[in-house]
């Protein structure tokens, strides 16, 4: 397997256990793709946010158009749902931006790829 072949494997992997936790209506290669537009979008708000490009009221409100969208994508369309609260765009810019909250996933068992800290990545670069 050539390093592009290994890529879209890992790709259509991640979409997959996304798919089998959210249960989203996209394939697993245009969930992964569509969700990796939004973590390119949230780590430029993290990155400008860390550089003083940014206020706090511009971060909230932009940061919160993205979860909007992500929480759109998979398919998380109650305010209650547990999801709701463990899903955040992390303001340091030095990792990714769209984490799943690290007590949440080692609780529930959740099988997704991971940072070193246990936050679960919600659209990882396989570049």
């Amino acid at each position: 397997m050539n390093k592009k072949e290994k890529m879209y494997s890992n790709i259509y992997n991640h979409g997959e256990n996304l798919n089998n936790i959210f249960n989203t209506d996209y394939d697993n290669i245009s969930l992964c793709k569509k969700l990796f537009r939004l973590e390119k979008k949230a780590h430029k708000l993290s990155t400008d946010y860390c550089n003083g490009d940014l206020n706090c009221d511009d971060w909230e409100l932009l940061t919160n158009s993205i979860l909007k969208e992500v929480f759109n994508i998979l398919n998380v369309k109650n305010n209650y749902d547990s999801w709701v609260s463990n899903i955040f765009v992390n303001g340091d810019c030095r990792g990714y931006a769209l984490k799943i909250d690290d007590k949440y996933i080692k609780e529930n068992n959740i099988k997704l790829h991971c940072d070193w800290g246990g936050y679960g990545i919600i659209a990882p670069d396989f570049n």
